[in-house]
């Protein structure tokens, strides 16, 4: 029985809001508020003749009306085209050097400000467009990005691209490094100022020699008398005798220690034929009549050979490989009789093919 009490003691409130309500003939639920509307209070039931204002959720801006609704003695709210739009900020800049990215300019709407390759942000690189109509932060700078003087390597030097003025040096502005002898250079040798501000790696500078060269055959090598050559020293080669110097005149002490390629000295040759005619630098001589009979490597010189169907003769070149001269096979050495008596018929002394 006392459980039974306490409980209608709690819930009379309630009962008595009900007895209350339905007492009147008509009342009015809060009204149900469209998008960004809202309304003062929390009470939940209104009697006729009861006006509401309404107002507009922040951020947002009334359009039509009207502002107020009232409660009817039929328990509804009257009409009203009230609505709210969101406010609207003014149209973005993009910064100079710059771009910006965004879709709608109203209310919670977002900016993303971005830089050119070679600047460097100064300002909120995202703004959101507030309550009250402005945007978050002002338009970002984009300011260029700059290096100090660029590192030196010990043994060292850089030569940049253009003229330099001061300690600071722009985006994008390259140079050279050098060694001083006899350091030589490991690593990149093109420094440039990146985007990020900092200078590309720095190379190194470390001293390298080279052995003594040796010499070649057939040849001689014009060197000085030491037992360690430096980077970038130099010899010279040359050649004994008719020997003709293949490859480059000059050697030099390289970056890995070791010397570049050396020539090579290449041997003459004889023209191995006994009778006959030849065409030599743009003469036709008689065998006997080359005094000395050498080629040097690398000389051409052409014998004849006779095209037996056609009854002509025709010339055939080969040349001097280091010592080395290949008698064309369709030469045909005369014998003594035809070479001293009927000369006129051989292949270089009848019609040309």
């Amino acid at each position: 029985m006392d459980h039974m009490l306490t409980l209608l003691l709690r819930l009379w409130p309630f009962v008595f809001l009900i007895i209350m309500i339905s007492a009147q003939d008509n009342v009015c639920l809060r009204p149900e508020m469209a998008a960004n509307i809202e309304m003062d209070g929390l009470q939940r039931y209104f009697s006729p003749g009861v006006e509401v204002a309404l107002s507009c959720k922040p951020g947002y801006t009334s359009l039509l009306g009207p502002r107020k609704i009232v409660c009817t003695i039929r328990g509804e709210w009257t009409k009203t085209k009230f609505m709210c739009i969101p406010k609207m900020c003014p149209s973005p800049d993009p910064p100079s050097n710059g771009e910006l990215y965004y879709e709608d300019t109203v209310y919670q709407s977002t900016i993303n400000y971005t830089c050119n390759e070679g600047y460097v942000l100064n300002g909120a690189s995202t703004v959101m467009c507030l309550a009250s109509g402005t945007w978050s932060a002002p338009t970002p700078e984009c300011k260029s990005v700059s290096c100090g003087l660029a590192p030196i390597p010990q043994f060292g030097m850089i030569i940049y691209d253009r003229l330099i003025r001061g300690g600071t040096i722009d985006y994008g502005v390259t140079g050279t490094y050098r060694c001083r002898p006899p350091f030589a250079l490991f690593g990149n040798a093109r420094a440039e100022c990146t985007a990020s501000g900092k200078w590309t790696e720095t190379p190194e500078c470390r001293q390298v020699s080279c052995p003594p060269p040796e010499n070649i055959n057939e040849g001689f090598m014009s060197v000085s008398l030491k037992e360690e050559f430096d980077f970038m020293d130099t010899v010279n080669y040359g050649c004994n005798g008719d020997y003709v110097l293949e490859g480059n005149l000059q050697i030099v002490c390289q970056q890995n220690g070791n010397w570049s390629e050396k020539p090579s000295c290449k041997a003459p040759c004889r023209v191995d034929i006994r009778r006959g005619r030849i065409l030599y630098r743009g003469r036709k001589l008689w065998i006997e009549d080359l005094q000395p009979n050498k080629l040097l490597h690398g000389e051409i010189v052409s014998v004849y050979c006779k095209d037996k169907a056609g009854k002509c003769g025709y010339a055939v070149s080969t040349q001097c490989i280091d010592g080395v001269l290949k008698i064309p096979e369709c030469f045909e050495e005369p014998s003594g009789a035809a070479y001293n008596l009927y000369a006129n018929t051989l292949p270089s002394e009848i019609k040309q093919c």
